[in-house]
């Protein structure tokens, strides 16, 4: 597949931590906030939100000097099981869209959506799609970048943050790069802007005027990935080969589920959507089955069997009862999924859901 024809979307969620402690405190909503390290143990902020960073408070500051620049900032310490369990969530609502998913890190990932049915093939109206239901089902903002590679699909989920969508076309491609800084550039750090800049350049339209022999020489294998991405290139493939052990589907519903009965009502149309899902699997074989329920408190069970393939529908719905007794209360989230077998497990064995 040629550049012009893939559809890449970066996907990183705004202020990530501090979003998740903002939508679950509204107290905090408007306030600057850091989460880190108290400044009294030589703490550090893993991010903070955007009223602190107008005090110019940012990421892997010692909290101190956080502190000194916003006396009124509040810390609080973070909570990486409720930030893993939110990205999970966010997660799912990726893979609604694409298998071709690569992780960067909880808050961020790319999807290779060329190839996707939704919407009939339109990455930007899946990408809006993506925003809207994680502001909707997970409470967070999202910012997104369409571009047909990786590297501008990551500069355009910058280019209007927070809560935006950039689109980069592969017609806007020549004319966008040329006044982007070299600062944008993948792999392009403090270190090598200051090179660059000593060298005259600063944008991406100065640094198209080396050749790529003259940038490996300056800056040996890294010059020939500059003189790509100075001109918009970039054929990095979005990385899916690590072995999956898992696939699920979930939803977080915006009335709670009071019933048992509507909870299985709810489950079946998951279920089709994870049918659809495996069908684009291959060489995976199904060895477990499993249900996942969050309460209106917020409390989560799982619940899961070693079941090899084919999984009947009925084993879902006793696994649905089974965590709903747990629980005993209404539900807002239901998810369901299958483990993978090990490739030694599953040799011979056959991918099929039902």
């Amino acid at each position: 597949m040629s550049s012009s024809q893939r559809k890449i979307i970066h996907c990183d969620c705004d202020c990530f931590y501090a979003a998740v402690e903002m939508r679950d405190d509204p107290g905090l909503r408007g306030r600057p906030l850091a989460i880190g390290g108290a400044s009294d143990r030589r703490g550090v902020v893993a991010t903070c939100n955007y009223e602190a960073r107008a005090f110019g408070v940012h990421s892997a500051m010692p909290t101190s000097m956080a502190k000194q620049r916003c006396p009124q900032l509040i810390v609080r310490p973070p909570n990486m099981e409720k930030y893993r369990d939110v990205a999970y969530q966010v997660r799912a609502i990726f893979e609604r869209y694409s298998d071709v998913i690569e992780p960067l890190s909880l808050d961020e990932a790319y999807l290779d959506v060329s190839d996707s049915q939704h919407f009939s093939g339109s990455a930007s109206r899946i990408a809006a799609a993506i925003r809207a239901e994680v502001r909707v089902e997970v409470g967070i903002t999202i910012s997104a970048g369409v571009a047909p590679n990786k590297f501008l699909a990551k500069v355009a989920s910058d280019w209007d943050k927070p809560d935006g969508l950039t689109v980069i076309t592969p017609a806007q491609v020549a004319d966008f790069v040329i006044d982007l800084p070299v600062k944008k550039i993948h792999g392009v750090g403090k270190v090598m802007a200051g090179k660059l800049a000593a060298l005259g350049v600063e944008t991406c339209g100065q640094l198209q005027a080396w050749s790529e022999l003259a940038l490996i020489e300056e800056f040996g294998r890294f010059g020939r990935q500059l003189y790509g991405y100075a001109r918009g290139i970039d054929s990095r493939a979005v990385g899916n080969n690590r072995q999956r052990k898992s696939l699920s589907v979930e939803r977080t519903f915006a009335a709670d589920i009071p019933e048992l009965a509507a909870a299985e009502e709810a489950l079946a149309p998951l279920l089709v959507e994870m049918t659809r899902r495996l069908d684009n699997q291959r060489g995976l074989v199904v060895a477990g089955a499993f249900i996942k329920l969050k309460s209106d408190n917020f409390q989560t069970t799982t619940v899961e069997r070693r079941q090899l393939a084919p999984v009947p529908e009925s084993c879902f719905r006793e696994l649905l009862g089974e965590a709903w007794q747990r629980l005993g209360r209404p539900v807002r989230l239901i998810g369901a999924g299958v483990r993978f077998a090990s490739p030694r497990e599953g040799d011979g064995e056959q991918l099929t859901l039902f």
